[in-house]
């Protein structure tokens, strides 16, 4: 005690107050955070932009972001239908322009009526607007072949991350042997391994096959269960379909397989579907987790926990910004879901430009309507040249010497696996670098070219990838596919 008395004296005789918060005062659980697409790779990327405007010469013109899923932000065009009706509603003086479709005009008219005072400004209700989770529960009943959804089991969210955050912060309790394990995909979307040290959960790793594009083992889930009890309680399993980052798209008979090991090992079920829209590849299909559940009948369909999301960020829409989502609940305990609507409260809402946009995705132009004919256009457009991109990534990287990628059959990321020599790894190691980030710090320096290192993501030991979105505008991305071809030899020699 004397000893600290001196220190808080000494302090007070210089004048100096030492910070209340400090790295070593922090919450712990923050310190352990991290979050690849936007981690240090992406700060160095800033950086040099920031330099090539202050006329620092660079081997390359421009830095080119392939690291982040940002559609609008790699020259995609918005919906015409959907910024219309944002206009609308956020200046109703526009209500009486002829520049404007009817059915725009309509579609605004009856979100203003449900918002409070008419304007977008207002707060709606914590689960998000009434009559938007309505056309939210019809969206899903059409995508499901008419399967009944109810509007009540809907919340609106802040894109879906904040509705998976909402859930784990549900699920996650327990200290010691009994703190909550949950089991996510490896390669996984960073966020999952961010939150849950955030919640200070046990994160259980099932590793994806490589080997069958990136397929899902039920025996590789029961490994992952089985070494967890020894260390958790694992009581959640997180899907991600169509993968993120993989790009796989999983199989009917595989999510009902899923739905029965988790309901034969009590485990709640987290089913992160943003990518619905984006499925590519010949012979491949979405399948909500909610259709094959019902489908499979009692005990399943009427016992087994589960929730689902969606987002606008993703699909054709690209709407990053705006932040719109929604979870899907089915066969939540009602107490429990009492409680989940409090959490929500305490953040008020979620954006109310947001909750309108996704409003609009999942009630579009209808085949009568004036707008119908140019949104169909304009939607088949982006995912027709996604689909290309998709087939055009994989062929290209295929062709390279020491480059193997799976086929891109959904979403919109390419992970493919590249060789790399033992002194490069070395090098690495002698930075304190993993070697994929060592690659892709060296090619971002020396191409402008930004992705994220597999390690990221999580990989198998030994093996080294990257995440790279398929966005960039064709022409950029056949240059940016070449340019990184060639990197990948010239740094293959250089390290030989």
């Amino acid at each position: 005690m004397a000893s600290r008395g001196n220190d808080q004296s000494q302090t007070s005789r210089n004048g100096v107050k030492g910070k209340v918060l400090t790295l070593d005062t922090m919450n712990p659980c923050v310190r352990r955070v991290e979050y690849a697409v936007r981690g240090p790779i992406v700060q160095r990327a800033l950086e040099l932009e920031q330099e090539l405007r202050q006329g620092v010469k660079k081997p390359f013109t421009e830095v080119i972001r392939a690291n982040i899923g940002d559609a609008h932000a790699m020259g995609q065009r918005p919906i015409t239908f959907f910024r219309q009706v944002l206009a609308l509603c956020v200046y109703p003086n526009l209500l009486s322009s002829p520049d404007f479709p009817e059915d725009a005009k309509r579609r605004a008219e009856r979100i203003l009526q449900a918002c409070g005072g008419h304007s977008l400004g207002a707060y709606s209700i914590s689960s998000g607007i009434q009559p938007i989770r309505e056309d939210v529960a019809q969206y899903i009943e059409r995508r499901d072949g008419g399967i009944p959804a109810d509007p009540n089991n809907i919340f609106l969210s802040t894109g879906a991350s904040d509705a998976i955050v909402t859930m784990l912060k549900l699920l996650v309790a327990g200290e010691g042997r009994a703190r909550t394990g949950v089991l996510i995909p490896i390669p996984q979307y960073p966020l999952y391994s961010a939150v849950l040290a955030e919640l200070d959960a046990v994160q259980v790793d099932y590793y994806l096959d490589e080997e069958r594009a990136w397929a899902l083992d039920i025996a590789e889930l029961r490994r992952a269960l089985c070494q967890a009890r020894d260390r958790c309680c694992p009581r959640v399993l997180c899907v991600i379909n169509p993968g993120n980052p993989t790009g796989q798209v999983q199989t009917r008979e595989c999510i009902e397989a899923v739905i029965r090991f988790a309901f034969e090992e009590g485990l709640f079920l987290m089913a992160d579907e943003v990518y619905q829209d984006n499925v590519y590849a010949e012979g491949s299909q979405f399948h909500s987790f909610k259709k094959v559940l019902m489908e499979m009948g009692p005990p399943y369909a009427t016992q087994q926990e589960l929730a689902s999301f969606h987002s606008v960020s993703k699909g054709y829409m690209g709407e990053c910004g705006f932040r719109g989502g929604y979870v899907e609940v089915v066969n939540m305990d009602a107490e429990v879901q009492k409680q989940m609507a409090k959490l929500m409260s305490v953040r008020l809402c979620p954006p109310v430009p947001g909750q309108a946009l996704m409003g609009m995705v999942v009630s579009p132009p209808t085949p009568s309507e004036p707008s119908f004919k140019q949104f169909q256009a304009e939607r088949q457009e982006v995912l027709a040249e996604l689909a290309a991109k998709a087939k055009l990534t994989e062929q290209v990287f295929n062709e390279a010497p020491g480059i193997r990628c799976n086929p891109v059959q959904g979403a919109m990321y390419s992970f493919p696996r590249v060789q790399l020599p033992l002194k490069a790894v070395q090098r690495a190691q002698e930075l304190g670098l993993a070697p994929d980030m060592f690659f892709c710090l060296c090619l971002l320096e020396e191409t402008g070219i930004c992705v994220v290192p597999g390690s990221g993501f999580g990989q198998q030991e030994g093996t080294y990838h990257f995440r790279m979105t398929i966005l960039p505008p064709m022409e950029k991305l056949r240059m940016l596919l070449e340019k990184l071809r060639h990197f990948h030899a010239k740094f293959t020699h250089e390290y030989s």
